[in-house]
């Protein structure tokens, strides 16, 4: 954002977080129709469709949020950014807690899926497009459908137990200085 101005007039997940926090003030004082009336506002709106139920933190940033839904029982924690297209949803149609729980400095990444009532932990990251149904770990990043897991330093690893049995993906070294083969390493 270029000023003060164009962050409050032209910044939609700002405009959809407006309205939910109404919503949400609404639904636990028991006031369910005006929170989802208000909810739905939003929506219309902004095309970031926020139950009023959810619990979001401070600082959260929906970017390019058309698309996003974020279902009742979800938990947002602080400093957390959601992309265009992510879907924070339940699994069952059961009372109870049904939709993920992220905890502060999550990232999650444009068209990500992250269905049912698990726990995504602090500064983990959900790339583009992942579908993740299990825990993510603290720090980790999950990718691919179905999600998998990929911890820390993992490239280090396999990369450092590659050089030892002396393998080249794609016969390319990492010692090679040709411009093309430092490109295609990269």
């Amino acid at each position: 954002a270029r000023s003060t101005w164009e962050l409050l007039t032209c910044y939609p997940g700002l405009h959809a977080l407006w309205p939910q926090r109404l919503a949400h003030v609404c639904w636990r004082h028991g006031l369910r129709w005006l929170g989802r009336f208000i909810s739905h506002v939003g929506r219309f709106l902004t095309g970031i469709e926020i139950h009023p139920g959810a619990q979001i933190g401070r600082r959260v940033f929906i970017d390019h949020g058309m698309g996003v839904v974020i279902g009742e029982t979800a938990e947002i924690g602080d400093d957390c950014t959601i992309y265009q297209g992510v879907t924070l949803g339940g699994v069952s149609l059961n009372r109870g807690k049904r939709h993920p729980t992220r905890e502060a400095g999550v990232v999650v990444g444009a068209g990500a899926k992250v269905l049912g009532p698990f726990v995504v932990g602090t500064g983990a990251k959900i790339g583009s497009n992942a579908v993740v149904t299990k825990p993510v770990p603290a720090g980790a990043t999950a990718v691919g459908n179905p999600g998998r897991i990929i911890q820390p330093g993992a490239d280090l690893q396999r990369e450092q137990a590659a050089n030892r049995m002396g393998f080249s993906a794609y016969g390319v070294s990492s010692d090679a200085d040709a411009p093309l083969t430092r490109a295609l390493h990269g």
